[in-house]
């Protein structure tokens, strides 16, 4: 697929992703929704990439949602709109899924589908003065393609007060309610999300492909109900060949050296 909307560049190991509609604050639009979709699935499937970034082009990240792609929507059919969701969840979803680790880099603003973008990430690194909300009701709609993973994300207090209010907040908000991981000045951005992917790489990227879907298979269950699931997966680890290379560089005091998939 060509991308019109997505920038991609690789750096060694390290795949960056920049939403690229600077002049409509990098809006989602049925074009963007599907790229963004299409690169997910393609990476889960055969990508070499091991940690992936996304960002926005220019001064914003992503201001969620095309308003005027939105109303061209209110002369759609009700299937019509359905699909059209679909087509959104199914993007969400993709990203969730992704078995590399996923790094937001926020700088400016990070509204409805665009704060949504961040319940996705595994790790969200913010500007200081960047600014967050889950607008929606703001315009007569609501969050909820993105509700379960917002829900996950920072819990149905916080999501309540932000769902309902529309409010928006700053980076100091969305660290403390767990939507962002680390707040940083702009001109240390870059340097702070590099850190977290030198500290990435240094992982097994199996035993974190695995660690992200057991994450995803666990969460919100009883410890008793996944007992026999974590107990199976860590036996696994255990005996399998980045799990014995990871144990004997430890005892040998040296780096492990990890299989990289072509």
């Amino acid at each position: 697929m060509e991308y019109q909307h997505l920038q991609i560049r690789r750096d060694g190991l390290v795949e960056y992703l920049t939403l690229n509609r600077p002049q409509v604050r990098n809006a989602f639009n049925e074009q963007v929704i599907a790229e963004l979709t299409h690169w997910a699935e393609a990476t889960a499937r055969h990508g070499p990439a091991r940690v992936a970034v996304l960002g926005g082009a220019g001064s914003v990240f992503c201001a969620g949602a095309d308003l005027t792609w939105m109303a061209k929507m209110a002369a759609s059919t009700h299937d019509e709109n359905v699909r059209d969701a679909a087509a959104m969840a199914r993007m969400y979803a993709a990203l969730d899924r992704l078995p590399v680790p996923l790094v937001a880099r926020v700088r400016g603003a990070a509204l409805g589908g665009g704060a949504g973008l961040l319940a996705v990430a595994d790790i969200v690194v913010a500007a200081e003065d960047a600014v967050f909300g889950f607008t929606e009701v703001k315009v007569g709609i609501l969050p909820a393609v993105i509700a379960p993973y917002v829900l996950a994300k920072i819990g149905a207090s916080a999501a309540r007060e932000l769902f309902l209010t529309g409010m928006r907040f700053d980076a100091a908000r969305a660290q403390a309610a767990g939507l962002v991981h680390a707040v940083t000045g702009a001109a240390h951005l870059d340097a702070r999300v590099a850190d977290y992917a030198g500290e990435l790489l240094s992982a097994a990227p199996e035993a974190i492909a695995t660690a992200k879907e057991l994450l995803r298979r666990i969460a919100g269950r009883p410890p008793r109900e996944v007992a026999d699931l974590t107990s199976e997966t860590i036996a696994a680890r255990r005996v399998s060949a980045e799990g014995q290379e990871g144990l004997r560089a430890f005892l040998e005091k040296r780096k492990a050296t990890w299989r990289i998939t072509p």
